[in-house]
């Protein structure tokens, strides 16, 4: 605490500092203003001003945030991390975001060399954002590909691919989805302000950290206890407490615990729940009830399923449903919002029309030209339709295809993302294969590329406008952001692919076999793809939040987002260090 005291007080001086030569009376900057999570009122213009007005000046117009130290600190950062997530996702299906556990190591690392004198000044909460989009880009949006079709490939043909055609194939998904958040951020953050709990958490954690006074260190001290409590949770549960409860349960609930309608104590999902507000909490409760209690027991009873069916099997009916629930839903709002989409596509119309080019508006001024999108998705097309022609014998007419069904399922991932804070890479994945299970039947291997890169694309998606919600709440230079988040591929490509086949090498030895109140159909469908007790945790926290707000106003304004910020926190670091603790264990 005395390491992060005092490089709080050293960064608040330059800040002070450098604000004062460039005004006589600067303007706050984003450690002394709230986040804005209330969001802003007008039209699209008039909303976009109000952020650059109240949240963008005094902070990115002044602040550093795009140098070569917190790109190289986020691309090394984000190699390290990549390799738990490769082993988790490997192991168990799942990995987490690296964001927020990068951010929190790159602060205090950091602030280490700067009290050893190895460095003159504490990376300002700015460069932090940029840093961690590298890292993110590096450890996350690159090694899911590897881990689902790359790996199926390989159980297929029981050959791996060629290692130059599986770094371009996974680098140039990343450049696909990355590109195609652009128009995605404005119309998502900027416009319809989706609260994005990860970016909420990260965000909060960050102004925490930097901050300095009697509210900052309350806020703080309510972060770190709650961190702490989060990882002494994970791992009492880890060292058996899990196992114990779902012995108990399973007992005594027979077939319903089977249909995941028991109690699991996850704190990660209560606080995100706490961020992501009852509407979709709720939501998730409703359609995990409908789903598990009642459609699942009907499938049983009509001998579709038999008696007693896991997860695994009751979520290939249940999927579909919940699916179809979040693609209609998602592509009705896109619709609805014709008039904000034509808007954001309306600057490639400049960049071909031989007319006087308007004026660009203050924002526009910093956003991620359209451009580069239209850039990204035309080199990405190219490369990945020739590499799957000549590696897959996946016809070109089809990779099209691939991308403009990935475009309108990553707005359904985004915004689930957004909304409920789990990325559902998965479940589009199997669209997209329905899909061309209809368009070349038989085609094993087109049917699983073709999948592979509306997941992957989707996934890296998702994962940049996480991390530039961190930087709308912030005040950063969205531009800037975009370029470090496209750093991170590089590296990222690299660590993870050898990674990738490294563990695949050691696995035989080292791995053991082991309306306000209308439910939103985000939601609704999402609690059909995951477990009843998953959609549980996060109403139990949306209801902690809702009884915070109204029997304790004044502190919950102050206290509910650090604590819940610091569960998420102290639960995803904690998470990180058993899965490396596993990894020592499985190779002694």
């Amino acid at each position: 605490m005395r390491l992060f005291h005092h490089s709080r007080k050293c960064y608040i001086m330059n800040c002070m500092a450098s604000t004062s030569l460039q005004s006589s009376s600067p303007l706050p900057s984003c450690l002394e203003k709230p986040l804005p999570l209330d969001g802003f009122q007008g039209t699209p213009d008039e909303v976009e001003q109000q952020w650059y007005d109240q949240v963008y000046l005094g902070s990115g117009d002044r602040m550093k945030q795009l140098t070569w130290r917190a790109v190289i600190v986020g691309m090394l950062l984000g190699s390290i991390l990549s390799l738990t997530n490769l082993y988790a996702n490997l192991k168990m299906g799942w990995s987490f975001g690296v964001a927020l556990t990068a951010g929190i190591i790159s602060f205090a690392l950091w602030n280490a060399f700067v009290r050893l004198g190895i460095s003159k000044s504490p990376m300002t909460i700015l460069e932090n954002t940029c840093m961690q989009s590298a890292a993110s880009s590096a450890g996350y949006s690159t090694g899911g590909t590897l881990t689902s079709a790359v790996a199926a490939l390989l159980l297929l043909t029981g050959q791996h691919m060629p290692l130059g055609t599986t770094f371009a194939w996974i680098f140039f998904i990343a450049v696909l989805g990355v590109t195609m958040a652009i128009p995605m951020k404005r119309q998502m953050i900027n416009i319809e302000q989706i609260r994005f709990p990860d970016s909420i958490a990260t965000a909060e954690t960050l102004k925490v950290l930097y901050s300095e006074g009697k509210k900052a260190a309350g806020q703080a001290k309510a972060l770190l206890y709650s961190a702490l409590f989060a990882a002494a949770n994970a791992i009492a549960m880890a060292a058996g407490g899990e196992r114990w409860l779902g012995t108990v349960q399973q007992h005594i609930l027979g077939n319903w615990y089977q249909r995941t309608i028991f109690f699991k104590w996850d704190l990660m999902f209560v606080g995100a729940g706490a961020l992501v507000g009852m509407k979709t909490s709720l939501s998730l409760f409703i359609g995990g009830t409908v789903c598990w209690a009642l459609y699942v027991p009907w499938l049983e009873s009509q001998k579709l399923l038999p008696a007693g069916a896991g997860y695994r099997e009751s979520v290939s009916w249940t999927l579909w449903g919940g699916t179809a629930c979040m693609v209609v839903a998602s592509i009705v709002a896109f619709l609805f919002q014709w008039k904000s989409i034509v808007r954001s596509f309306s600057s490639l119309g400049v960049i071909f029309s031989l007319s006087k080019k308007r004026k660009l508006t203050d924002v526009e001024k910093i956003e991620t030209p359209m451009s580069w999108f239209l850039t990204g998705q035309l080199i990405s097309l190219g490369a990945l339709g020739y590499l799957a022609h000549t590696s897959f014998n996946v016809p070109y007419w089809m990779s099209c295809i691939a991308v403009v069904i990935s475009f309108f399922l990553e707005l359904v991932v985004c915004r689930i993302t957004g909304e409920a804070n789990i990325t559902p890479t998965g479940a589009m994945g199997k669209v997209t294969q329905l899909i061309f299970g209809g368009i070349a039947p038989g085609h094993v291997t087109a049917n699983l590329m073709a999948a592979n890169i509306t997941s992957g694309a989707s996934s890296s998606s998702a994962d940049l406008l996480v991390d530039l919600k961190v930087g709308y709440l912030l005040g950063a230079n969205p531009r800037k952001q975009f370029i470090a988040q496209f750093s991170g591929i590089f590296l990222g490509t690299l660590v993870s692919v050898l990674a990738f086949r490294s563990i695949l090498v050691l696995i035989p030895r080292y791995i053991p076999r082991t309306g306000k109140w209308l439910p939103t159909p985000i939601g609704f469908g999402l609690a059909w793809a995951i477990q009843w007790n998953d959609s549980f945790l996060f109403f139990t926290g949306a209801v902690l939040g809702w009884a915070a707000d109204h029997l304790f106003k004044a502190k919950s304004r102050e206290y509910k987002v650090p604590t819940a910020s610091g569960i998420i926190a102290g639960a995803a670091l904690t998470g990180m260090a058993i899965l490396m603790f596993s990894i020592y264990q499985a190779a002694l």
